[in-house]
């Protein structure tokens, strides 16, 4: 790549008490995972992997909601109105079926439920809302009604190394659909301390505020999916079990484990029998690369290792980079197919923007990308230097 301009300035560029049960989130920045390993697209599975995806169902309804979950971040919290109005819809549509009719009476609300997606900010202790709401951390919700001691969790793991939070209610069922609960307890577990640490949270002096129900309007008779509304007005989405994609997407976001997600989705969808893979048209955000970041950001965006990606249906494709102040790096060129799932990608018209004027940028680059697998909301490819790419569509539009 020949590059004839350099910034005469160093940018620094970073891409883009309560009775609630659970807390919405924020998205933390993405940025490149410093890993040069390359995958092989072709690996042998563990019989584990294989009999959770046999395990796992869910219906046409199901995986409309799931479908509109992928690509959110922050559980909710940095979603657009597309995506918010994707979700609420999926959600009504299935708050309107006949999933089980009595889930509290089920034992198939039993159990410990990963929470996706949750609504309505501002509904829950700073300290909780704060740990709820990074990427990095998985929350979980415990649900325990058939004991001696009934019992409803908010769980925030950190890490299996670091701990966890757990919140504790006790908990009653008041009919086939609602739960009382009232909070009572709550501690942070650390690995590196032999006790707990309390949470600084006085529950019994906080009388009624402590108190709280929560309705699940929508379980699903397989039980790996649950819709729940909270006295705050809250919408949650909770699994049980995650798919492929999903799990793909929950690796990215804790930085752990990519390679093999990546492996599994590939793995898991190598059965599918489909047509040849397409460049689908539209905007795509890159979440994840295997290529280790370089000095210059210049490079990186012009190599298509950071931002967005525009690709049209004239076999136009576009590489967009927000730097700061309003400043965006722009380049754009043309893709032609060379093969099934392959395509050569010829980038040589770059600017730095600034509202209405831009200061032009004399830069090459040629790019074979290969399509390792794509649909309508995610792509994996591998492209320069055989790095290999994440993506997942912002835009909203649907593939005819």
């Amino acid at each position: 790549m020949a590059l004839k301009l350099h910034a005469a300035i160093n940018l620094s560029l970073q891409l883009s008490p309560s009775p609630t049960l659970f807390a919405p989130s924020f998205s933390k920045p993405q940025k490149l995972l410093k890993s040069s390993v390359k995958i092989t697209t072709h690996v042998c599975q563990s019989s584990l992997v294989d009999e959770q995806q046999q395990q796992i169902s869910f219906n046409e309804q199901e995986n409309q909601l799931i479908n509109a979950l992928i690509g959110i971040q922050g559980r909710g919290k940095s979603a657009s109105p597309q995506q918010l109005s994707e979700v609420e819809h999926a959600v009504k549509v299935l708050e309107g079926l006949q999933g089980v009719s009595e889930p509290t009476d089920s034992d198939l609300i039993e159990g410990r439920w990963r929470l996706m997606f949750t609504t309505r900010p501002g509904t829950a202790s700073p300290i909780q809302r704060t740990f709820v709401g990074v990427d990095f951390f998985s929350v979980f919700q415990e649900v325990y009604l058939r004991t001696n001691d009934p019992r409803v969790s908010n769980i925030v793991n950190f890490s299996d190394a670091i701990g966890e939070l757990k919140v504790e209610a006790a908990a009653t069922i008041e009919n086939g659909k609602r739960i009382l609960f009232q909070f009572d307890r709550a501690a942070f577990s650390f690995k590196f301390l032999p006790f707990k640490v309390p949470y600084p949270v006085p529950f019994k002096l906080l009388g009624d505020e402590a108190k709280g129900w929560l309705d699940t309007t929508y379980l699903s008779p397989s039980g790996n999916l649950r819709i729940s509304r909270g006295n705050k007005g809250t919408t949650f989405v909770l699994q049980k079990k995650t798919e492929p994609r999903q799990r793909l997407l929950s690796a990215i976001s804790t930085g752990t484990g990519v390679l093999e997600a990546i492996n599994e989705f590939i793995k898991s969808n190598e059965n599918v029998e489909k047509d040849e893979m397409e460049l689908l048209d539209g905007e795509w955000q890159m979440i994840w690369s295997s290529q280790m970041e370089t000095d210059s950001w210049i490079e990186n965006a012009g190599n298509g290792l950071m931002g967005k990606q525009i690709v049209t249906k004239n076999g136009q494709l576009k590489f967009i980079v927000d730097i700061l102040l309003g400043l965006r790096f722009s380049m754009t060129g043309t893709f032609v197919k060379s093969s099934p799932n392959t395509y050569d990608v010829k980038m040589d018209d770059a600017a730095i923007i600034g509202g209405m004027f831009g200061l032009p940028v004399e830069m090459e680059t040629k790019i074979n990308l290969e399509l390792l697998y794509s649909d309508d909301k995610i792509r994996i490819s591998r492209g320069y230097k055989n790095c290999v790419f994440v993506h997942v569509r912002t835009d909203g539009t649907k593939q005819k």
